[in-house]
């Protein structure tokens, strides 16, 4: 499972209606056009704004029932899933917003200022899904909210040397100071005593707030909640894969494999028979 922001979307997945997958395939294209203007190809970040605002008129246009101007069938199968679904709109702004912050900020203060790109930049997926769903209630949203951090950080962990490699970092810079990682350290891939001690606090942060929303996987009914849980166990695995690699995500990124997808599918399985969550802590060789 490769838990990145916009492929968490299960765009073909057999457990998804039918009927949803069209409307989720919509919500998908226009997530990663967006996100595409704000981090491919080869424009100027004066450019990739200047792109979004015109994305952003496109959003103004659906609300106001006209055609948009840019984009123009993208956005006329965004207006009929919109109507349809009654979806909200503020969503899409909030995604956008995130895109936006990404063409020039590459590096977090501290974890207010990423949970604050977090709640834009990957909850607003959840508040779709469950409006397509039916089911955006107040406790369902909380529980997305931390779901979606969750993954977007495991995210994170997972790609230090490749953001890196982009000129970003997504570690916390006030986590970084507190246990004595610096910038030249990820330069060098160096997996010391402190690093480990910062990674392994990272992945405790992200593996709670994943298990905090849990529930939320066993409310839903039918193949959403199903679902859901396999997105936890994936978000759950990875983090197991980081530990297990002593916390080393520089010389192999962290993904799962066939093995790991049969424990994740029954692992699935039995959160949703037991309907509990069990967080497997495998010891750590060289680790805190």
């Amino acid at each position: 499972m490769e838990v990145d922001h916009y492929e968490n979307f299960p765009v073909a997945s057999i457990l998804l209606p039918k009927a949803l997958r069209a409307p989720v395939g919509v919500i998908y294209h226009v997530a990663r056009t967006a996100d595409d203007i704000a981090d491919e190809g080869d424009w100027s970040p004066a450019q990739r704004h200047a792109r979004l605002a015109d994305f952003r008129a496109g959003l103004d246009a659906v609300a106001a029932g006209r055609a948009a101007s840019v984009h123009t069938a993208l956005f006329c199968k965004l207006a009929g899933v919109v109507a349809h679904y009654q979806l909200p709109l503020t969503p899409f702004y909030d995604l956008v917003s995130a895109f936006d912050q990404d063409i020039e900020t590459v590096r977090y203060a501290d974890w207010s200022a990423l949970n604050d790109y977090c709640s834009r930049s990957a909850n607003p997926v959840g508040h779709l899904m469950l409006h397509l769903f039916e089911a955006a209630t107040p406790a369902n949203l909380a529980d997305s909210d931390a779901i979606c951090t969750a993954l977007q950080l495991i995210n994170f962990w997972q790609d230090v040397a490749i953001d890196w490699q982009k000129g970003r970092v997504y570690l916390p810079l006030a986590d970084m100071a507190r246990f004595g990682v610096t910038e030249a350290q990820i330069a060098e891939g160096r997996v010391d005593h402190a690093w480990r001690a910062l990674m392994a606090h990272e992945v405790a942060y992200a593996r709670a707030l994943i298990v905090r929303g849990a529930p939320l996987a066993l409310r839903l009914p039918g193949r959403f909640g199903l679902e859901l849980c396999s997105i936890v166990q994936g978000g759950l695995r990875i983090l197991e894969q980081i530990e297990r690699a002593g916390y080393d995500v520089f010389r192999r990124r962290p993904v799962l494999g066939g093995v790991d997808w049969c424990i994740v599918a029954m692992s699935t399985l039995a959160m949703r028979l037991s309907r509990r969550v069990v967080v497997r802590l495998p010891s750590v060789k060289g680790g805190v």
